[in-house]
């Protein structure tokens, strides 16, 4: 499958090198490939800089946001959820319409420090944002509720027996990110319902960030038992 991951952070960089090693062909999308592919330092994590990362993934072609879009059969939305509508804009309506969108991005504030607030919380969602502002797009949520490296091998927790979820109005787009996500080693995928239900998934954020914190590890997931 064609796939485009927007964004560059290590949430991006993680899909974009699970799915390429999954026989995907995966486009990153960037706002400049050029400046992006030059980065050498650091992040503030203290990973690698993304001209470190793109020397070993050289089948991943590094491009900006509209051309990864235009090309691709999936989207995936990856980038900080403050930006994401922004993002998809540079991607360009066009490009999105008819293509399964997938947001797994969060629409945390850290506007007042740490930890983040949500931006928008109960009554609506980033999903649902981003499906208002592009609605010929079929917007799916999930993979929003663990950290990146647990997105993409979820089998490094408990052989993989915990949840994900999935959010969204069109129920042949859910079925194609299920399948992503069990490209990926999920077995436990709960459909949460229409795009409204991406409320719940959101708001589990402050719950997440207050595990990593008891924790220092954001190495863990949620899985539902019944």
């Amino acid at each position: 499958m064609r796939i485009a991951v927007l964004g560059s952070g290590m949430v991006g960089r993680t899909l974009a090198a699970r799915l390429d090693q999954l026989g995907n062909d995966v486009m990153l999308g960037t706002r400049d490939p050029g400046a992006t592919l030059a980065r050498t330092e650091p992040d503030a994590m203290g990973n690698p800089g993304f001209a470190t990362w793109a020397s070993v993934h050289l089948d991943v072609t590094v491009t900006t946001f509209d051309e990864a879009a235009a090309a691709a059969e999936l989207v995936v939305n990856a980038t900080s959820g403050v930006a994401s509508l922004e993002v998809l804009e540079a991607a360009g309506a066009e490009n999105l319409a008819g293509k399964v969108l997938l947001d797994v991005a969060n629409p945390l504030d850290f506007s007042q420090g740490m930890p983040p607030t949500l931006s928008v919380k109960d009554t609506d969602s980033l999903a649902e944002q981003i499906q208002r502002a592009f609605p010929a797009a079929r917007v799916v949520k999930s993979l929003n509720t663990m950290t990146a490296n647990v997105m993409v091998d979820p089998e490094q927790l408990a052989g993989g027996d915990h949840t994900v979820f999935v959010s969204g109005n069109d129920a042949e787009a859910k079925q194609t990110v299920t399948e992503l996500l069990e490209s990926f080693g999920h077995s436990d995928v709960i459909d949460l319902g229409d795009l409204s239900t991406a409320r719940g998934a959101e708001m589990l954020l402050p719950v997440w960030l207050r595990l990593y914190g008891a924790l220092g590890t954001p190495v863990f997931n949620f899985k539902v038992v019944r």
